[in-house]
């Protein structure tokens, strides 16, 4: 396994401040966010370390170099947007930028590309999969032909107003995961594993890494904390924020040691890469590279 981080923590510096950060604390690799430039729809996006629209033969040779330099890999290019929005122009954009991002890969031998499959909140899960099944293939298309790997996040996307009531990604559980590569049976295709998310949905996070073992593309380490006490009051219909909030690992509620087992237990080697969401260290700059280290720390053990 190799230790990470997500970059879109880090929007303040630029790519090769990012890989100089990695190096300087003893990572191993970055997934990179590649955003299309311009303004952040929401909290931890719109971040843009690679433009991949501009990557040209001379911007590829700089980013190896500069990986090569500080002995530095990429572990996944990210873009997390909703491909399944009830606006299909809106949709075209996104496909059509994900498919940026795999031919970029493919340019810097980057494996992986992360991203979500999205969903219409408004829509039912089976209306979902079937939008799901005209967009999709043609992106996957293009993976097999390049061979990268698409690699789904399992994050719900329901934390804001205009995300409800059923999120703005669909493949959320083991269950639908099964759905997803039944529907798309693509070796290309699988999961950008982040345990956190089955915890505020009151799940077992470490029973799917056996179950997908051959699926798990890509790690991120991320905790949750749930409140009892806020539950409680407002219930799990709730918006999920009311009961709950992401922290840092070591500071929720996922079993870290059996996490890391289950992973041991698969023979995975891929990337596990810390992402950063918890509020309390947002402050500035240096109170996010600060939450690297310390989830970097307590992580290490497990190395």
């Amino acid at each position: 396994m190799k230790k990470g981080f997500v970059s879109a923590i880090l929007p303040d510096l630029s790519f090769e401040e990012v890989i100089h950060f990695a190096a300087a604390n003893r990572f191993e690799c970055v997934e990179v966010m590649c955003w299309p430039e311009g303004k952040a729809e929401r909290r931890y996006a719109g971040v843009t370390h690679l433009d991949v629209a501009s990557l040209d033969p001379a911007k590829q040779t700089h980013v190896r170099s500069i990986l090569q330099q500080h002995g530095i890999s990429i572990s996944g290019l990210g873009y997390y947007p909703n491909p399944l929005c009830a606006d299909e122009a809106e949709a075209t954009v996104y496909l059509d930028h994900l498919k940026k991002l795999i031919t970029a890969a493919a340019a810097l031998k980057v494996p992986v590309v992360n991203t979500f499959l999205g969903r219409n909140p408004l829509r039912s899960v089976a209306d979902n999969w079937k939008v799901a099944e005209e967009r999709w293939p043609s992106v996957i298309q293009h993976a097999e032909a390049l061979d990268i790997k698409i690699a789904i996040e399992n994050c719900p996307m329901w934390f804001t107003q205009d995300e409800w009531p059923g999120g703005k990604n669909l493949p959320t559980t083991p269950k639908l995961w099964a759905e997803m590569f039944s529907r798309f049976p693509s070796p290309n295709l699988g999961l950008n594993y982040d345990p956190s998310h089955l915890i505020w949905q009151f799940m077992d996070p470490i029973a799917p890494i056996r179950e997908f073992a051959s699926k798990l593309f890509h790690v991120h380490a991320k905790d949750a904390r749930v409140y009892p006490e806020k539950l409680n009051r407002v219930g799990s219909l709730a918006n999920p924020l009311e009961y709950h909030e992401p922290k840092l690992p070591g500071l929720g509620q996922v079993n870290w040691s059996n996490f890391f087992a289950a992973l041991t237990d698969v023979r995975y080697d891929g990337p596990v890469c810390i992402e950063v969401e918890d509020r309390a260290y947002e402050g500035s700059l240096i109170n996010r590279e600060r939450a690297l280290r310390q989830s970097l720390r307590l992580l290490s053990n497990y190395f």
